[in-house]
């Protein structure tokens, strides 16, 4: 096809077809909505194709790793472990492409939904254009909107940045070779978890972050925890090192350059990954032409109920701001089907709901809630219920006592109102805690509760049973 055609009707198009746009297309094509949806790159967005779902595979690889070196602790012969990337990247790319080719196949199967692959660009309010893939343009008219675009890896202003080969979170996981050291700028979720995934791999890793502790939205324990774990792991961890300039050094050499605590300290590798935070794919949606307001930052700006400025334009996911989580975007999708589908009149909003997530470093850390520095922040009254996983029975039978549980608790109410669990499974504990939470049930049953013995849920006694 090429040149430009006749605008085509639609009743609702989505612009995007992460873990938010996917299934709100068949929804509202389920419901007799005649459906565009857009893509300009790979069918399941973030998530299935460079986050979540590769991430994950190659953590695991890393995981059996770190297991095999320690075999002797469990009284068994070690062996030496050597990662071969090229058959942990296709494992990898196995699992991505079965995620990636079942969501591609629900799209093209609904009736009433058409993918479109391309550029999407506003137009006007309520139209939009669309460069396809293989040529040619389409101009869609809708009288609903919905951007679902996602967001993509930051670029800090960095001097030298522009003349050095560096990684981000996708080009990391198509390395051919080991790096031999690898400097990750940034000391938040992403680099963390990419740099003990390859310092298990066995390259040598350094963490350089501006900030006075690893993961700094956390409580301070718990990123004293996370960098105690690490540098035990044979990771160097540079705290308070703001980066001022990165030069290469020759072939396959580069030397970051930053301010320690007020001196300089120069830091030398193999590859650098940039891990600063993330930036929204919304330039290019030509938004001016539609009138569709976005913050500095460039993140589209909604209510409550996903609505922009603009009337029958929606956003959900990523690109929206906020926490950037893929069952958080799924959840946006339930918030705009219960409002625009079920008859509930708008009345589902984003309004104070919770954000539970999991860091997969190993051990895990998984969140939930309000930590301390949050409940003090609101002058919160509350009391900290909190144990070392040493005296976890299940986590010293299985030889992985690292890390800490920690919950709040209203001292009124008994309710639990956060937690903190940094250690094996710690995801899968916080969800109990979750579910606790949901049900307003007060700490004092999940303290008295009969778990199965031995599991990791039956801490819960013990942790609550230090308090007062």
């Amino acid at each position: 096809m090429s040149g430009l055609v006749d605008k085509e009707t639609y009743d609702a198009v989505i612009i995007g077809t992460g873990q938010g746009g996917v299934p709100l297309s068949l929804a509202l094509a389920r419901a007799g909505r005649r459906t565009a949806v857009i893509e300009r790159a790979q069918v399941g967005g973030t998530c299935v194709n460079v986050g979540c779902t590769p991430t994950k595979t190659m953590i695991a690889s890393a995981r059996a790793a770190a297991l095999t070196r320690r075999a002797g602790e469990l009284g068994l012969k070690p062996l030496a472990v050597e990662a071969d990337l090229g058959r942990i990247k296709a494992r990898k790319r196995r699992i991505v492409e079965s995620f990636r080719a079942g969501s591609r196949r629900r799209l093209e199967q609904a009736e009433n939904l058409t993918l479109l692959e391309g550029e999407a660009h506003f137009t006007g309010a309520r139209t939009l254009r669309v460069d396809l893939a293989y040529g040619g343009s389409r101009v869609l008219k809708a009288g609903q909107f919905f951007i679902n675009t996602g967001g993509r890896p930051a670029v800090p202003e960095l001097p030298g940045l522009d003349s050095v080969p560096f990684l981000d979170s996708a080009s990391i996981m198509e390395l051919d070779t080991l790096p031999g050291r690898l400097l990750v700028l940034g000391g938040g979720y992403i680099g963390l978890e990419f740099g003990q995934m390859f310092r298990r791999f066995g390259s040598e890793v350094a963490v350089i972050h501006r900030g006075r502790q690893l993961l700094s939205r956390e409580d301070e324990d718990v990123g004293a925890a996370v960098a105690e774990i690490l540098t035990t792991e044979g990771m160097e961890v540079l705290l308070n090192a703001r980066a001022r300039q990165v030069e290469s050094r020759g072939r396959d050499k580069l030397r970051l350059t930053c301010d320690l605590d007020g001196r300089e300290k120069q830091v030398e590798g193999t590859h650098l990954l940039v891990a600063v935070g993330r930036t929204p794919n919304t330039d290019g949606l030509g938004l001016e032409h539609a009138g569709i307001e976005t913050d500095k930052r460039g993140f589209i700006l909604v209510n409550e109920r996903l609505e922009t400025n603009v009337p029958g334009v929606f956003a959900l996911g990523d690109v929206k701001g906020g926490p950037a989580f893929t069952h958080i975007s799924y959840d946006d999708f339930r918030v705009l089907a219960a409002n625009l589908l079920s008859g509930s009149g708008g009345r589902r909003s984003i309004s104070g709901r919770t954000v539970p997530y999991a860091v997969f470093i190993d051990p895990q850390l998984g969140r939930v809630g309000l930590s301390e520095k949050e409940a003090r922040a609101l002058d919160l009254d509350f009391k900290v219920a909190k144990m070392p996983m040493g005296y976890v029975a299940r986590a010293l039978e299985t030889g992985e006592s690292s890390g800490f549980m920690k919950a709040l608790v209203d001292p009124k109410t008994e309710r639990i109102l956060g937690a903190a669990v940094l250690g094996l499974e710690g995801g899968e504990i916080m969800a109990m805690l979750q579910i606790a939470m949901m049900g307003g049930l007060p700490y004092t049953r999940l303290r008295d509760a009969v778990f199965a013995h031995p599991t990791l849920a039956e801490a819960l006694n013990n942790l609550f049973a230090g308090i007062d």
